[in-house]
């Protein structure tokens, strides 16, 4: 079946850097625009880039962009979303998403903390 599921997340110290990972499984992963969104406690879920099917065009949250970078592997059947320079403002949790086939991730915890 269709599926989606993210590693990579955990506790990191203000200004580290974390790789997150989103395996696709059950669909051709290379003909669909990806995308990460995130959800911090007692907020609604945003955006935080998105990444066409090729890997060629990129879009991110104003909060994020010169710190993240997405990329995917399309022969892995893989998402990508580099963390760099972290903030306690990025702890949430962080979701996979194909928009396209209303697929969802089950998330992954990253959090910010000294």
């Amino acid at each position: 079946q269709k599926q989606l599921v993210e590693s990579g997340g955990g506790l990191v110290q203000p200004g580290g850097s974390l790789r997150l990972s989103c395996a696709a499984s059950g669909f051709t992963f290379s003909g669909y625009i990806m995308s990460w969104y995130r959800q911090a406690p007692g907020k609604e879920r945003e955006l935080v880039a998105d990444i066409s099917g090729s890997g060629g065009i990129t879009n991110y949250a104003h909060s994020v962009k010169g710190r993240f970078t997405i990329s995917r592997d399309n022969a892995r059947n893989t998402l990508y979303l580099q963390m760099n320079s972290l903030k306690s403002e990025d702890t949430a949790v962080y979701y996979c998403l194909c928009s396209h086939l209303r697929l969802w991730g089950q998330g992954t915890q990253v959090s910010v903390s000294s």
